[in-house]
């Protein structure tokens, strides 16, 4: 999400251009009986219950940087005590981003039952993982990490070829280390195949109304997604303001997700406490709007 935005009052029905080829079903009401996006909701079957909206620290994230790093810990820091405070629960990490010693600064003090923790692993070996999740353990300061995300899976084979890897994080799921796995998904091969995968308990994949950032249009993406979900993968969105492409249509776009059914949770990252606010009030409204 970029820094800068301007607010704009959503038109109803209105959609972006090339929301035509859609077919109608795609823009239906799931029935979603959460009230705001802080709401507490079940992560697949997983038996994880985080807030349904997710704080992501990965904005432009390589190389051990991210927007949010940038923030530097102070400023990193009150954005994530802020979020915790309107009732954010769940945030998403990654080695890639360098953000692990940034959250665990920030949470210094908070019960660890009270928040939920997403990170990310990049390597390609299970001794690569083994030694990976002892340094994420170390650098959290947790005995746990709720969900352990293969990142920026692209490749079809991914499930032969990572097989030490998902065999390590199955052990380390039994012994408690972590309490779900899954990938973070960049092809529409690897998302329309994983609900096929019993190892998979968790997909990242990235949806919004208008295929910005996306691996597909949403007409391709939906029907896969609701395919993981029906398989009982927990589901969560990623790019729904297409890593700030779409920042001016941020109420179209949360409109769309939160209409999907197949969808349990999003991550969106956040520079500022006004940007949460923003997000907070746009989904609210929306809710409230389809309630009444």
């Amino acid at each position: 999400m970029t820094p800068k935005i301007t607010r704009r009052e959503f038109i109803a029905g209105a959609v972006a251009a090339g929301a035509a080829i859609w077919s109608p079903e795609l823009l239906a009401d799931s029935g979603r009986r959460i009230t705001s996006l802080t709401d507490r909701v079940k992560l697949g079957r997983t038996g994880i219950e985080a807030s349904y909206l997710a704080f992501g620290t990965g904005t432009k994230g390589w190389d051990k940087r991210s927007n949010q790093t940038k923030l530097g810990t102070v400023k990193f820091a009150r954005l994530i005590r802020h979020a915790l405070e309107q009732g954010i629960n769940f945030f998403d990490v990654a080695d890639l981003y360098g953000t692990h010693q940034y959250l665990r600064a920030s949470l210094k003090g908070i019960p660890r039952e009270k928040y939920v923790i997403e990170t990310k692993i990049w390597y390609r070996t299970s001794e690569g993982a083994r030694k990976d999740l002892e340094r994420f353990l170390g650098e959290l300061r947790t005995d746990y990490i709720d969900s352990l995300l293969i990142h920026c899976v692209t490749d079809a084979t991914w499930a032969t070829d990572l097989r030490e890897m998902t065999d390590f994080l199955e052990s380390a799921k039994q012994k408690k280390l972590i309490r779900a796995h899954g990938i973070s998904v960049h092809s529409l091969d690897v998302l329309k195949g994983a609900a096929e995968n019993p190892w998979v308990d968790v997909v990242l994949g990235r949806i919004n109304h208008t295929g910005a950032m996306m691996d597909a249009q949403p007409s391709e993406v939906v029907p896969a997604l609701r395919k993981l979900h029906d398989a009982g993968k927990a589901v969560t969105g990623i790019k729904i303001l297409g890593e700030g492409r779409i920042a001016d249509k941020r109420e179209e776009s949360l409109r769309f997700v939160l209409g999907l059914d197949c969808v349990d949770s999003i991550i969106i990252g956040f520079e500022s406490p006004e940007q949460v606010d923003d997000i907070l009030k746009i989904g609210g409204r929306i809710l409230e709007g389809r309630s009444a």
